[in-house]
């Protein structure tokens, strides 16, 4: 199935537009969960069972897995392996080099990991971004205007009176002639939203930075939804997997995922017939 079908899916199914990224942290997991074999596996696969009816997708950030070595590769392997087949897993790399090493990114994580969509940063242009939107049935997001405050230094900057994100978007839809390419929004820049969905009407938009980065539900979804109601991921990572530094962590999660689901579907062009 592909990520655009599972996405869809997910989203009527569990009656959500909320992804948990899965930046796990091993000095923040609970001390019960510090002394078991895999630490961040045990955590995730808790964090995951106690989730997966409230989620449209999960995305863990390959940095907190590739810097444990060679464990962390099996960790994020095993982690996806253990999401529902019917929820889609975004894998949060940024990556984007010349072509011949991004077909080498593409087949690490669509092939060997099996990830639905991957996040792309596209500054080196067209042959960076193609071999990633080759693969038809998975979804590139496409790093356009992020939620860091770095993002004054580029993605604003305006030349011949166009922003460069607005230059990026212009890019994403020309080449997602496969309906393939998504983007990446910040949730701290609201100010923009609507910009962005007057240039990308039908585009699916991974939004981070609600939650512990402060970003407000109710502007993402207003400004950032489509047509019907849908059309983003809203990702929370911290402020729900670390609900709880103790042991009823699990829990503490689900409910925070519970609030934050229900916050979101509040603001809904087409709230949802049952809660």
């Amino acid at each position: 199935m592909s990520f655009q079908k599972k996405y869809l899916t997910a989203i009527e199914r569990n009656n959500s537009l909320l992804c948990i990224g899965l930046d796990t942290d091993v000095r923040k997991l609970p001390p019960s969960v510090q002394n078991k074999d895999n630490p961040i596996l045990y955590f995730n696969k808790s964090i995951i069972d106690a989730t997966s009816d409230l989620v449209c997708c999960y995305k863990p950030n390959y940095a907190f897995y590739g810097v444990l070595g060679n464990r962390g590769w099996s960790t994020l392997r095993e982690t996806i392996e253990h999401i529902p087949k019917n929820i889609p897993v975004i894998v949060d790399a940024k990556v984007g080099d010349i072509g011949n090493t991004s077909s080498l990114y593409a087949k690490m994580f669509f092939d060997e990991l099996k990830a639905d969509a991957l996040t792309v940063t596209p500054y080196m242009g067209v042959d960076c971004v193609l071999p990633f939107l080759d693969y038809k049935d998975r979804t590139t997001f496409i790093v356009c205007l992020t939620s860091n405050k770095g993002a004054n230094d580029f993605e604003k900057s305006v030349s011949d009176g166009v922003p460069l994100f607005e230059r990026v978007i212009n890019k994403a839809l020309e080449w997602s002639i496969n309906k393939n390419c998504g983007l990446v929004i910040g949730a701290t820049q609201p100010d923009y939203f609507s910009i962005v969905r007057s240039l990308a009407p039908d585009m699916p938009l991974l939004i981070p930075g609600v939650g512990a980065q402060g970003g407000s539900p109710k502007e993402v979804v207003e400004h950032g939804q489509d047509s019907q109601g849908g059309g983003i991921l809203v990702n929370s990572s911290r402020g729900i997997i670390f609900a709880s530094p103790n042991e009823d962590y699990a829990q503490a999660a689900r409910s925070a995922a519970k609030s934050l689901r229900g916050e979101l579907n509040k603001y809904r062009n087409y709230p949802p017939s049952s809660s």
